[in-house]
């Protein structure tokens, strides 16, 4: 199986040195091989285990800090928000 690493970077907008092309695909040749060969789950009964169910904690309201106090930490915060810079053109 032939697999395009350049044109999966591009799509995940990642920048892949030539010199690692090739790495990568055989790693992620690899990775495709391990999932094919994955054993078919039964799909028709329930996939969870009637003997361990999970049960949810209650949800309660708990003490937490107070804002200012938490704010105190940040670079800059305007109206309670911490305020971070811009990452994405």
């Amino acid at each position: 199986m032939e697999i395009d690493i350049k044109r999966i970077a591009k799509l995940a907008k990642l920048s892949i040195p030539d010199e690692k092309v090739e790495k990568f695909q055989k790693e992620m040749e690899g990775i495709i091989q391990m999932v094919e060969n994955l054993p078919n789950l039964d799909t028709k009964g329930a996939l969870v285990d009637p003997d361990n169910t999970m049960e949810l904690r209650k949800d309660e309201v708990q003490p937490s800090y107070p804002r200012d106090e938490m704010l105190k930490n940040a670079p800059t915060t305007a109206a309670g928000c911490v305020m971070i810079p811009k990452v994405v053109e």
